[in-house]
């Protein structure tokens, strides 16, 4: 998983947080804005982050395991994922390990998630997002579905969450899904 400086670091905790309880093994590397915003919105510093996975990578090594094609990984997440970021994934500027780990995933046809936080989007954001989509890439914006009712911001980031977790074929409980019924 990466997280970038976009705005939307609970969404980071909150899927970080769901892979855990599902026994799923987290590798995690920040960008330098990531950590900042992750502080700024969440309270939360590095030392605590560094507790909410099972491997920490280093954003600048780009020799560290993630790097490589080789290293066995189903997918990743990049939560959330500024227009930076994006713009880098998109365009295969691999100056950074975030970056390069987006690019090893795309080479090797595994399932990247980019929950993009930003807006309006300009149209250079949506060229980068429908070039990475026609490449199989899960392009997500942070925009919550209310037919579950949510009753606090929890909810709202439990559903965001649950729903980069659907795109990750993993089973969960983390927000309620719609029945086909209006009440």
């Amino acid at each position: 998983m990466g997280i970038t400086g976009g705005s939307g670091a609970i969404y980071a905790l909150a899927i970080l947080q769901l892979l855990g309880q599902l026994g799923v093994e987290r590798h995690l590397v920040v960008s330098e804005m990531g950590l900042k915003v992750m502080e700024h919105e969440c309270g939360v510093n590095e030392t605590e982050l560094r507790g909410c996975c099972d491997v920490w990578h280093d954003n600048t090594n780009l020799g560290a395991a993630v790097a490589s094609g080789s290293f066995r990984t189903d997918g990743m997440v990049v939560a959330p994922c500024s227009m930076r970021t994006l713009a880098a994934i998109a365009h295969g500027y691999s100056d950074h390990l975030l970056a390069r780990a987006a690019d090893v995933i795309i080479k090797e046809r595994r399932r990247l998630v980019l929950l993009v936080r930003e807006m309006p989007y300009s149209s250079l954001h949506l060229e980068n997002m429908l070039s990475l989509s026609n490449k199989g890439i899960v392009i997500m914006p942070a925009s919550p579905g209310f037919y579950n009712h949510p009753k606090d911001i929890g909810d709202i980031v439990e559903f965001v969450s649950g729903k980069v977790l659907d795109q990750l074929g993993l089973e969960h409980e983390a927000y309620q899904r719609w029945r086909g019924e209006f009440t």
